[in-house]
């Protein structure tokens, strides 16, 4: 970072300043000092007429400067309630006053006076809400917004001179004269002791002159970071996380302390106080800045005495210094981590509620941004179209990552390092990192484009691509071996690494001494040693590696010519001058990519151009310089992108011009072509002559752009000079000239008034305009050329193709007639309605047909599919279609039609192949399909047989023998209708590979759904308590004993029987039973058993009401009825059309399905 002042208001009567405070939401200064002095001042940036001039570079006035009286003595303390708007005073009587704005003037809320001692310190909580003031002599009293006195204590043998909160309220410090820190809850009962770890082997007696807890509102720069400041008037400081840090940061500022305050992030840490010189033998007044792990940032000598009190504006940008009677105004230049590349932005903020950096790409011309979330991250670099991010790594401590990345944030490749990245930079094919100790190189890009055959493992090192030196190898050379050495790269050095700077040739190190070390690229060698009288903190190489331009730690700017042979003192000849050219108060630097003499600098709020070693005019502005090229400056307003970082604004890009193009300009407009000329002659530069060929082509003086275009070697803009002086027509080269300059609007206007509207649609044509195209080929009185009028629908439907807006696209392929255009719209949008009629209209044997087929085909359209093959006469492809899609039954019909005779074989294999796989049922899907219906039944019988070993259940075993049988039904039509049909071809190979047991089996179909319906049905009206119609159902279930088991139709019987009270019926069963060959003997044994007591009871005699006396175990035979299981006479009968099957008339009419093969009625 970089501070310089900028500012200075002095209070009347020379009343010195003894405290100030700068709010932060509305940016109101409160000061106060001698004689009751109390100020509030508000300063305002002015808005510019120009709109490059913003932020610092902007002027500022006091737009608010209000005495305000109240206090008699000495004002002490001023403290801001940021969130209340709220001013809270005291003077070194201990009188207190509370001040609230209104109407745009300060006025006094409360007032307290304690009248027994002086107010050391007072703060606010972070939300406002309370404040602690602590009194000289122990006295604490912590307060409420409103006025209210929360609680109040005497702290005993304690003078206490600081107070702070913790960021979370519920921690108080009290810092005492003695120079201790005492912890206290938020209710005031003690807790402990802050150990200081900075006073060790300090004697003498010590105070604390500033205790600064940073409150966290804007989030953290890296996680667990250090944030509670603890500065001794010795100069001694302690950094801590929390108020129990064991290992806290420890800093020695060599001086003696005043004040010292964070900034609004808590990245930095301003301390002011007084510094003995040596040169002078006197104090001087400084403000350092340290980050918050303790390193120096920045030194800033201020003008004056006595410096009391110091404090952060809120987008920390600024730091105002109360000194003797004045007030300093300082501003910072942060050293952001940002990067620029081709038209992209890399920059790097951190959330409030996120612990990892956020990274911005951000294509400012195009308005586009992505972001990524990096944890840890140190460093950014970029150059051409990368950037490089230098991380932490989380897992292994000690080991750095550097990584690759395009302009959206892509990353390409990286590397691991075990050296801390403190300086980085890119060249076009290298990235160079350096720590204190070393320098480390990889080349990231070759002359190949980058592949597989450069993604090396984090450990091994091939082709040379990485390069590692210590800094202090007399003669460091380019290792060839496959590891690199980082143990003997971390050796510590007495002089360490401060800066690098790269080039396409050279690596420039700079150490603290001033040393420069001179490296060649790629080898890394060693090749020279300067001496600069300086200490180094950014370095820069011009486009040919001639000169270097220094920036030191105090802001001067040198340039040191590397190339240059001179004499020194002892008369020996060196390589390598520092140039007698010093430039203060620089902060930024960037030299021109084309002309090795150009650099523009950033100096306080302006911008310098040098020539050599000559200055231009300087601009106001207060960006970051991004690009130097073709005499034009590109400059980011960072401060602007950094108040909304997640919006970025295109508007705080500013493009400036160096002062020879904005003369050049201005003679070529206003004074003549020969003056503008002879500048250019004398001040070339390839823009310069572009410009004047371009002036020169506008004032059709083609002589002078011919002479231009040759200077700037625009071989394109030559051979337009040649073309236009062969034009007889002025008009006619001024639209020329108006379409070389990009005024297309012109040049078309200049080509209809000439009545020349085909050049005005060539020029289109060729601008890829094709909506203005069809606007000029529909007007005129001519017509239009219909094929150009095709040629544009059809490159509009390109237009919205491209940016997937199909539906638009397929309006204007309609009116192009482009056909193929046209089926690709349909099928991303799906519409296959339209391409089916579109296949309908295209003619036979078209080219399209085949690929639309093959669409239909993959989404699943059989029927497209199939006539889309037909219609270009590919048979085979229309069956094998069928074939994929399951469709069996039109690949028969089309095989049968076109006399194909591989479909059978096919088939055949197909299902021999699931059943194989053992996917029977899709086997029985794929013979339903291809409508061999018997073969399907008999693979259904087939498990309907399993199932019934299995023991599945009587329900499903009855839907199994269903399916199989009205598939046989299907099959019997199947033979009717070809047999109607005088057929020669009948199904008969249906049945060749089925042996009589199988053809019985499937013809017995409807036989073995009835047995199960019967069975189901004995079952429920043996549930329901119709005893008899069970009885009666079951004993016909004396038929179906080859497909159910007997053993379970008789035990139905014999229970429904000895239910029924039919002993009779019961002891038949009971004989069938025990007459049944395939049980086992224990089985047959009880059953006896069973027999033995049921008849001993009761006689085997039919004991029911009614008397009757049924007896269907015998052989006779009679129609049964499906619903309530009794024979039916024949008058009766109600026949199912589908399985065959009758049942009563009387108890079919309340029903709408048959029972047993559920066809609606």
């Amino acid at each position: 970072m970089f501070v310089y002042l900028s500012k200075k208001i002095a209070i009347p009567n020379n009343i010195s300043l003894h405290c100030l405070s700068w709010n932060k939401e509305e940016g109101y200064i409160a000061c106060g000092g001698a004689d009751g002095l109390l100020k509030v001042l508000k300063l305002e940036s002015n808005l510019s007429k120009d709109a490059n001039i913003r932020g610092l570079a902007a002027p500022s006035n006091l737009s608010m400067n209000q005495t305000m009286e109240g206090h008699s003595g000495t004002v002490k303390v001023v403290t801001w309630n940021n969130h209340y708007q709220k001013l809270t005073t005291s003077d070194h009587k201990g009188l207190i006053i509370v001040w609230m704005l209104f109407k745009g003037q300060w006025f006094e809320e409360m007032i307290n006076n304690r009248n027994k001692s002086v107010v050391r310190s007072m703060s606010w909580n972070a939300d406002g809400q309370k404040i602690c003031i602590a009194y000289e002599d122990g006295a604490v009293i912590v307060g409420s917004v409103d006025g209210n006195r929360i609680w109040g204590k005497e702290l005993r043998n304690m003078l206490l001179s600081n107070v702070a909160w913790s960021p979370d309220s519920k921690i108080i410090l009290f810092g005492t004269t003695n120079g201790e820190l005492h912890i206290y809850d938020s209710l005031g009962n003690p807790i402990g002791k802050v150990e200081l770890h900075c006073l060790v082997n300090v004697t003498g007696a010590v105070s604390i002159s500033a205790l600064e807890w940073y409150n966290g509102r804007m989030g953290y720069i890296e996680q667990d970071c250090p944030c509670l400041a603890v500065c001794f008037d010795n100069g001694r400081c302690q950094i801590m996380r929390n108020e129990a840090d064991d290992r806290p940061v420890l800093v020695d500022a060599t001086m003696q302390i005043v004040d010292a305050k964070w900034n609004e992030t808590g990245s930095t840490l301003a301390i002011a106080g007084y510094q003995r010189s040596l040169t002078q033998d006197k104090d001087i007044t400084v403000v350092q800045f340290f980050s918050a792990f303790g390193e120096p940032q920045h030194t800033l000598k201020v003008p004056g005495r006595s410096i009391t009190s110091l404090d952060w504006e809120k987008a920390s940008l600024r730091i105002a210094l109360a000194v003797d009677s004045h007030i300093f105004f300082a501003n910072i230049r942060p050293d952001y981590k940002w990067g620029f590349c081709s038209n992209a932005v890399i920059y790097t903020f951190m959330k409030p509620d996120r612990i990892d950096h956020t990274v911005v790409f951000w294509d400012w011309r195009n308005k586009e941004k992505y972001v990524k979330f990096v944890k840890q991250l140190l460093l950014v670099a970029a150059m051409d179209d990368h950037c490089c991010l230098a991380t932490r790594s989380e897992e292994d401590i000690g080991q750095y990552a550097v990584v690759l990345c395009n302009t959206i944030g892509t990353p390409l490749d990286s590397k691991f390092i075990d050296i801390e990245p403190l300086y980085m930079t890119m060249t076009s094919t290298h990235v160079v990192v350096a720590s204190h100790e070393a320098i480390y190189t990889w080349q990231y890009q070759t002359s190949r484009s980058l592949g597989l055959s450069h993604i090396v493992t984090s450990q091994q090192r091939k082709d040379g691509r990485e390069k590692l030196i210590h800094i202090d190898d007399e003669k460091p050379h380019a290792t060839k071996a496959e590891f690199l050495n980082f143990k003997a790269a971390q050796a510590p050095t007495q002089d360490p690494v401060c800066g690098i700077a790269a080039s396409d040739r050279l690596v420039i190190a700079a150490r603290e001494s001033g040393t420069l070390h001179r490296y060649t690229f790629p080898h890394l060698e060693l090749t020279h040693r300067y001496a600069v009288n300086c200490e180094p903190r950014h370095l820069s190489l011009n486009c040919n590696s001639t000169r270097l331009s220094i920036i030191d730690t105090t802001g001067i700017l040198t340039f040191f010519d590397l190339d240059a042979r001179v004499t020194d003192a002892n008369g020996q000849q060196v390589i390598g001058e520092h140039l007698r050219f010093e430039r203060k108060d620089v902060w930024n630097m960037k030299w021109a990519s084309d002309n090795p003499e150009l650099i523009a600098i950033m100096e306080k709020t302006r911008m310098y151009v040098f020539r050599g070693l000559d200055p231009e005019e300087p601009l106001q502005c207060s960006g970051y310089i991004c690009q130097f090229k073709d005499l034009e400056i590109k400059s980011l307003l960072l401060d602007e992108v950094f108040k909304d970082p997640e919006n970025p604004n295109p508007d705080d890009m500013i493009e400036l011009e160096v002062k020879s193009l904005r003369d050049t300009r201005g003679l070529v407009q206003t004074v003549g072509l020969k003056d503008a000329s002879q500048f250019v002659d004398d001040n070339p530069h390839p823009r310069l002559w572009r410009l004047l060929a371009e002036g020169s082509l506008g004032k059709l003086d083609l002589d002078i752009a011919e002479h231009a275009f040759v200077r700037c070697k625009d071989y394109q803009g030559i051979g337009l000079s040649k073309r236009v002086a062969q034009l007889g027509n002025e008009p006619m080269k001024q639209a020329e000239i108006a379409a070389y300059f990009r005024r297309f609007e012109e040049a078309e206007r200049c080509y209809l008034e000439m009545d020349r509207r085909d050049l005005a649609i060539e020029l289109r044509m060729k601008l890829g305009d094709w909506f203005r195209v069809v606007q000029l080929l529909k007007s005129g009185s001519g017509g239009s050329d219909d094929k150009q009028l095709i040629r544009a629908w059809n490159a509009i439907g390109d237009y919205y193709a491209d940016r997937q807006k199909w539906s638009n696209a397929v309006t204007y392929y309609e009116k192009g007639d482009n056909q193929e255009r046209l089926c690709e719209c349909y099928y991303m949008l799906e519409d296959y309605e339209g391409m089916t009629s579109l296949m309908e209209t295209l003619p036979d044997n078209h080219k399209m047909l085949p690929n639309m087929a093959k669409t239909f085909k993959m989404v699943g359209m059989c029927e497209q599919a199939v006539s889309a093959s037909l219609k270009c006469n590919r048979v085979k492809e229309a069956i094998d279609t069928c074939v994929f899609l399951n469709e069996w039954n039109q690949a028969v019909d089309l095989a049968q039609q076109y006399n194909v005779k591989e479909i059978d074989s096919l088939l055949t294999k197909y299902a021999s192949h699931l059943l194989e796989k053992d996917n029977t049922l899709q086997a029985i899907e794929l013979y339903r399909k291809a409508d061999r219906f018997a073969s399907a039944a008999k693979l259904l019988v087939k498990i309907a047989r399993q199932e019934a070993e299995n023991g599945a259940s009587p329900l499903q075993m009855k839907k199994l023998y269903v399916l199989a049988a009205l598939l046989v039904e299907k099959h019997h039509q199947q033979v009717k209708q070809k047999s109607s049909k005088g057929s020669s071809r009948v199904d008969s190979y249906m049945y060749d590979d089925m042996s009589s047991e199988e053809l019985r089996a499937i013809d017995q179909a409807w036989k073995g759904a009835e047995a199960y319906h019967f069975y189901l049905l004995a079952l429920r009206q043996l549930y329901d308590g119709y005893v008899d119609a069970a009885m009666t159902t079951a004993e016909n279930l004396s038929d179906y004993d080859d497909f159910i088991d007997p053993s379970k139709i008789y035990s139905l019987v014999a229970l429904s029987a000895a239910t029924n009270r039919a002993y009779s019926v019961c002891s038949r069963a009971f004989i069938k039973l025990e007459s049944i060959e395939t049980i086992k003997e224990e089985d047959r044994k009880a059953y006896s058993n069973l027999a033995l007591e049921i008849f001993t009871r009761h006689e085997p005699r039919d004991q029911r009401r009614t008397g009757e006396s049924l007896n269907r175990l015998s052989d006779e035979k009679q129609p049964v009825c499906l619903v309530t299981g009794r024979p039916v006479d024949e008058y009766q009968l109600w026949s199912c059309p589908t399985c065959k099957r009758c049942a009563s008339a009387k108890e079919i009419r309340s029903r709408h399905y048959c029972p047993l093969c559920h066809t609606k009625i």
